[in-house]
């Protein structure tokens, strides 16, 4: 009897580790270099929304669950070419973040909007994500609405 309630913790254990990696929204086996030249090359005449998070980040996982959602969803759907950035414990992709001015300096979740030809039109510079779980899904589209606004000056 042992045998069987040990194999059935262990199902319900890896049970739930493959739902808890299937909410991860960071890859952390991507190139983000080709990631972000794919985006550029398809976006055209939207900008490009880099978002520079990690797996272990409380606040990067409620700014991914805020922008699937609602009219979050419907916002960046119609206005950008996203990609998302593993920076895992601050050691991965920082070059790509140093190209775009570090904006993961004052903490992750970070964004950089860029144009198509791969200028930045805007990015955090003061951590202005890094509480994206208090911001609730008002304060983030709030958020990325005034943020497109400072892009298309």
């Amino acid at each position: 009897m042992k045998p069987l309630l040990f194999l059935a913790a262990l199902a319900a254990l890896l049970a739930g580790y493959v739902a808890y990696a299937a909410d991860l929204p960071y890859s952390e086996t991507a190139d983000a270099k080709a990631d972000v030249r794919l985006a550029l090359s398809q976006a055209r005449t939207k900008p490009v929304l880099l978002i520079f998070g990690a797996n272990w980040c409380e606040d990067c996982r409620a700014l991914d669950r805020a922008l699937k959602t609602g009219r979050n969803a419907s916002l960046i759907a119609r206005e950008f070419k996203v990609v998302k950035i593993d920076v895992g414990n601050f050691d991965r992709n920082l070059d790509v973040a140093g190209s775009y001015g570090n904006p993961i300096a004052k903490g992750i979740p970070a964004a950089v909007i860029l144009s198509p030809g791969n200028k930045v039109l805007y990015s955090t510079r003061a951590g202005e994500l890094s509480n994206a779980r208090r911001m609730k899904e008002e304060g983030i589209y709030r958020f990325f609405k005034k943020a497109i606004e400072n892009a298309t000056r």
